[in-house]
């Protein structure tokens, strides 16, 4: 059975920094390309960035481009989510899952596993 366990979450003040970790279990991490989505109260989730199954490349939304910085371990089984220069419009639930591209879009591949129960980012101006 797949498990998703997000955690590193927090409180922050703006411009701050966090980093989120997205431990993998129960499926080969490495044949996936992975990502972070994020869901703000009262949003739907949306895609944040998401990294290919070896790691060389990475993709970002806009709102967070330059700021965030994703990473993976493949021995490890975990993705990482850097974060810096936290703002406000960042605040929102974070949750890591596999990810595929649709033409210049990224989704979730849900079928990876389902959603773990995401780790709380929250950040005051």
């Amino acid at each position: 059975q797949v498990q998703l366990v997000e955690s590193g979450g927090g409180l922050v003040q703006a411009g701050g920094s966090l980093r989120l970790s997205c431990a993998v279990s129960g499926r080969t991490f490495s044949t996936y390309a992975m990502g972070w989505f994020r869901q703000a109260p009262g949003k739907e989730r949306s895609f944040v960035a998401a990294i290919s199954r070896s790691g060389e490349r990475t993709y970002y939304a806009d709102s967070v481009k330059g700021r965030f910085t994703i990473s993976r371990d493949n021995a490890k089984n975990t993705v990482y989510l850097q974060m810096k220069s936290l703002e406000p419009e960042d605040t929102a639930v974070y949750y890591c899952n596999a990810a595929t591209m649709y033409g210049t879009s990224w989704y979730a591949q849900t079928a990876f596993g389902p959603w773990g129960q995401g780790t709380q980012v929250t950040v005051s101006s």
